[in-house]
């Protein structure tokens, strides 16, 4: 990967303070204050805009190997540089699975061949993601893609002897085991968020307690393993409850939250469109609006897409037949200044805990969600919070178009992403 000098102009750290230059040379921060650009500097005019670390996804989906007509590496990582991402991780459920060191080795290198973004790999908990026996957790993780977390995303671990190994193998190896949390005993048929609108529609229900009896279980489980639980796409009032006792009594457990169930609520139940059936489903308003206070409070502790690239044919037919999922990557920043920064419940520097700071935490990143300091790696994004955009899924870089945002109006722009102090993106385009 090619590395030249940048200077960034005239951006506000945090938001905060008065505007600086930034140096980046040699992939690092080079110097911040006022800077005279080199002659063969790459300058970026950035007066006005805001700059944070690069932003960490731990939890998307780029379909290769399998479904490369919905998405692949390539096109998912052009996705992410756009939305301010310099590290995404790969789930699993690709076809075949990513269950041993074999495919979770080409989807790394893969990654580093395009060089957008550093794509890690998320290793299958269990064979095919079949939940009958557990995969090949140690060579993953000591492959050369080095495999820090473990999940069955989009089907839950649900034998409790097997999650209990799972969280004793990943102890360790020092990686982190994320749950789908969803007792599927409780969800057989269920379409939609159960509740009075489901019923008003004709949706079979899909209840709350799925979710929060399987987080409830696996924070026992972690606490007697000693293992680091995380809890993927955190959608109910309750299972926040639960992660707040647990959290409480030390239990190592991180928990995420979607930019979707922090802004749609079961409302959308009306229009029948299947572009806004997800797993786990929308709920209700008084659940979106603890998922913004919990984000607010640490008790939810990051943001994380669950991109989730679907064919037409996958999405354009009956509500029942059609698969759950919903683009993210490059709507995710404005969802999260829409229903966070507009309302005041975070500032920049609260962007910046919890869409890179805390994810890279929790995955073990040495190299992302660092400070904006001269010293630090130059894993950057920056941020004009004063541009609106329309979305239209047509336009965006995913091979997909199948977002719940079609047609509205957002806040906040992603002017350009370094990576490593390679610019990646810029002005909506890769560069």
């Amino acid at each position: 990967m090619t590395r030249g000098t940048t200077v960034i102009r005239g951006a506000r750290r945090y938001g905060e303070g008065e505007p600086v230059d930034v140096l980046v040379a040699d992939g690092i921060i080079a110097e911040i204050g006022t800077v005279a650009a080199p002659a063969d500097a790459d300058v970026i005019e950035a007066a006005g805009h805001v700059l944070l670390p690069g932003f960490v996804d731990l939890h998307t989906h780029l379909r290769e190997p399998g479904r490369e007509d919905t998405e692949t590496v390539e096109t998912g990582s052009a996705a992410a540089a756009l939305g301010g991402y310099t590290a995404v991780f790969a789930m699993a459920n690709t076809d075949p699975v990513a269950d041993n060191a074999v495919v979770v080795e080409h989807v790394w290198r893969r990654g580093r061949e395009i060089g957008l973004v550093d794509v890690h790999p998320v290793g299958a908990v269990t064979v095919g993601l079949r939940g009958e026996r557990l995969a090949e957790m140690g060579t993953m993780a000591k492959s050369v893609a080095g495999v820090r977390m473990f999940s069955d995303d989009g089907h839950c671990v649900a034998d409790p002897l097997l999650m209990r190994r799972a969280l004793e193998y990943s102890t360790a190896l020092g990686t982190v085991v994320a749950q789908h949390a969803e007792e599927p005993r409780l969800t057989v048929g269920a379409q939609a968020h159960e509740g009075e609108r489901a019923s008003r529609f004709g949706y079979p229900g899909w209840p709350a307690s799925a979710e929060e009896s399987i987080v409830a279980r696996d924070c026992v489980l972690a606490r007697h393993a000693g293992a680091r639980l995380h809890v993927c796409h955190v959608s109910t009032t309750g299972t926040v409850d639960v992660l707040s006792w647990a959290k409480g009594l030390g239990i190592d457990v991180s928990a995420e939250v979607t930019p979707h169930h922090l802004l749609l609520t079961d409302e959308r139940l009306a229009t029948y469109d299947p572009v806004n059936k997800v797993n786990p489903p929308l709920r209700a308003e008084a659940d979106a609006e603890r998922m913004r206070q919990a984000l607010t409070d640490g008790v939810i502790d990051c943001v994380a897409t669950d991109h989730a690239p679907h064919a037409v044919q996958d999405k354009d037919c009956e509500w029942a037949a059609a698969r759950p999922g919903m683009l993210g990557l490059q709507t995710a920043l404005s969802i999260v200044v829409e229903t966070m920064v507009r309302p005041g419940l975070l500032d920049w520097r609260g962007v910046a805990r919890v869409m890179s700071e805390r994810p890279a935490e929790i995955a073990g990143l040495p190299d992302q969600g660092r400070p904006l300091e001269a010293g630090e790696p130059a894993n950057l994004v920056l941020v004009d919070p004063d541009t609106e955009w329309t979305v239209r899924g047509a336009e965006l870089a995913s091979i997909s178009a199948n977002t719940p945002y079609e047609g509205m109006r957002l806040p906040a722009v992603v002017s350009a992403t370094l990576l490593r102090g390679r610019i990646t993106s810029r002005e909506g385009k890769i560069d």
